[in-house]
């Protein structure tokens, strides 16, 4: 065995920069994401992303490591969401799987001390569904935690695969069961104009096979002083486009 590991070293490397006042003391902090990139290769993927806080006019850095920390394109996004007119800090990495799926998680810095406000595994265990097939070309979406039920009208999919799971008649041939998927992407938003942001989460209605996307659940999701949540049962179902082949 070589003694001696002669292999190149990756030293971490800024991701993702943004500025903004995270802390409340009114000077502006550099707020970045650092990572480690495949030796030798020209790849996107980065490992080991990392928050790291500068706070603004001294050289204190606070480093806040996350959880599911290694995908494509981290980024980062800055602004109000809990209402107090001071910056959280918005992370979103794609995870670069076959789903779509990317990791989300919004922190507080108010007086130096992180504070997790959002984090995508928790929203997707908040909330149930069931998707169930109907007669007649239909499909019922229920949020079991909020109590609210959706109808997708899936008629325009087409000939092809309509005669697959209904008869002629519209009656279906067999029982189908779908599902909604996890945290799909994330936008801040500001819906009501007031300065302070919320999250639009978008998740995947699927059918009988994950690619079998037939809509999408969104959820503006709120900060209600404790949590991100989905405020006056708020919550919308779309169908994907859709074919008359």
């Amino acid at each position: 065995m070589n003694p001696y590991d002669t292999r190149p070293v990756t030293q971490p490397s800024v991701v993702a920069f943004a500025q903004g006042d995270v802390n409340g003391n009114g000077v502006l902090d550099n707020v970045y994401l650092t990572g480690l990139k495949p030796n030798g290769t020209d790849s996107p993927f980065t490992t080991n992303i990392t928050l790291v806080i500068q706070t603004g006019g001294s050289e204190d850095f606070y480093s806040i490591p996350l959880e599911s920390n290694a995908g494509y394109d981290p980024a980062l996004f800055l602004g109000d969401f809990t209402g107090d007119r001071i910056d959280d800090i918005l992370v979103s990495i794609n995870s670069g799987g076959s789903g779509g799926f990317y990791y989300y998680y919004i922190y507080s810095f108010l007086n130096n001390r992180p504070k997790d406000l959002f984090n995508y595994e928790t929203f997707n265990s908040q909330y149930l569904y069931d998707v169930m097939y109907q007669n007649n070309y239909k499909v019922l979406v229920t949020n079991q935690t909020l109590n609210l039920s959706y109808i997708l009208d899936i008629s325009n999919r087409g000939s092809e695969y309509l005669s697959e799971i209904y008869n002629s008649d519209g009656t279906l041939k067999l029982p189908v069961q779908g599902w909604v998927s996890s945290l799909n992407t994330a936008y801040p938003v500001d819906f009501d104009g007031d300065g302070v942001y919320e999250l639009f989460a978008f998740q995947r209605i699927a059918g009988r096979y994950n690619a079998d996307g037939i809509g999408l659940i969104q959820s503006p999701l709120k900060w209600d002083g404790e949590k991100f949540a989905i405020t006056d049962d708020w919550q919308y179902a779309a169908v994907l486009g859709t074919s008359t082949e």
